[in-house]
């Protein structure tokens, strides 16, 4: 049994945090402009922005918003599109730094992200960066990126990133028609200096329509291996809408006869109870708040509704901070608390947040196990 201590620590300030008040990341889709026209796009990027994207005092009062959530404050991740589309960005940057909330940032892997970019967003206060990388070649990344010379310039703003000082996060799709380069992806960043590597299960939603998830028997097969690989690994290593790696991952430290403290350390701890909804929010380039970006079920919009509000007592979100709500074998698994499985997934393939995750093959025991905490 692992056993609950408390409330996680939030990973910047170190103070406990409670995901029914207090998110652990904002996700803000600054724009749906972007020079790349990914094939697996959540966004469905498009080269221009929305002209309903919100504006520079728009978006200066999403960042209040944000501030409001006290201490400790949500980390805050400007997405898109490309954030460095917005002629504000670095004002707003500024603003965010200004109010005490820590940020990152995932822009586009294109000519715009030059070492010279990449040292003002250092200067400017930006923690860390995102990148993606779907191939461990030019042909199968560019093939997901759909722009010649992308795979070239990803590991250029990869050199570039270590140059500047900045810890990055690389993101890679997992799906049908990425899986098997999996391995060699690894091989490759191996030779970079990566801070963590996010992999990201296929959730059919924007472009992303167009591929195909893998089946579930063989994702639990590969998180094995990540599991497996993450222990001589370089780099952390985390799954994206695939929390039941968290199942897989304490079922193979308790079968290595691990003892709580010892999985308490690991990283993968830090994930426990963190979903879409609880821990996670995410603010839409026009104002809408998800729970998830890939869970696009608004439940206000920050231009009528206060995002902290919003998030603590909208009815999706309290039933997200419940799994005991959750439907099907997800409501009844010993591991809903920590896991709770996918609720974008469930979403996208049942129309209900609330059913279950049908990537996760696992058939639930009797009694929940309780969180593990920092």
């Amino acid at each position: 049994m692992i056993t609950a201590a408390g409330p996680n620590a939030h990973p910047h300030s170190g103070k406990p945090l409670d995901y029914t008040q207090n998110p652990m990341i904002v996700y803000w889709e600054m724009t749906q402009a972007c020079p790349l026209a990914c094939r697996h796009c959540r966004a469905e990027a498009v080269t221009m922005p929305h002209p309903c994207e919100l504006n520079y005092d728009e978006s200066r009062d999403l960042l209040r918003q944000i501030a409001a959530f006290g201490d400790p404050k949500p980390h805050l991740i400007l997405t898109g599109g490309d954030p460095l589309q917005r002629l504000d960005l670095f004002s707003l940057i500024d603003e965010a730094r200004d109010l005490g909330i820590s940020v990152s940032i995932t822009p586009a892997a294109s000519k715009n992200l030059t070492l010279e970019k990449q040292r003002e967003l250092k200067e400017h206060g930006i923690d860390s960066l995102g990148l993606s990388l779907d191939g461990s070649t030019a042909e199968r990344h560019d093939a997901v990126r759909c722009v010649e010379g992308c795979f070239e310039q990803t590991l250029r703003a990869l050199r570039d990133a270590a140059t500047a000082g900045f810890p990055v996060q690389v993101n890679t799709l997992v799906s049908e028609e990425t899986v098997d380069d999996l391995p060699a992806v690894y091989e490759l960043l191996k030779q970079h200096e990566v801070m963590r590597w996010s992999l990201f299960f296929l959730i059919a939603v924007g472009r992303g329509r167009t591929l195909q998830p893998i089946s579930a028997q063989h994702g639990e097969n590969l998180m094995r291996w990540i599991y497996d690989i993450s222990r001589k690994a370089p780099f952390a290593i985390k799954t994206t809408e695939a929390p039941s790696y968290r199942r897989v991952a304490l079922e193979e430290m308790r079968a290595n006869g691990m003892h709580a403290e010892e999985v308490h350390r690991t990283p993968v701890a830090r994930g426990f109870g963190i979903r879409d909804g609880h821990g996670i929010v995410f603010v839409s380039n026009q104002g809408d708040i998800y729970p998830a970006g890939f869970l696009p079920l608004a439940a206000g919009n920050v231009r009528r509704n206060q995002l902290s509000f919003v998030y603590r007592h909208a009815p999706v979100f309290r039933d997200l901070h419940a799994p005991e709500r959750f439907r099907g074998k997800c409501g009844r698994c010993e591991y809903r608390g920590l896991c709770g499985g996918s609720r974008a997934r469930a979403f996208a393939y049942t129309g209900d947040p609330l059913a279950s995750d049908p990537f996760c093959p696992y058939q639930p025991a009797h009694e929940p196990v309780a969180l593990l905490h920092a």
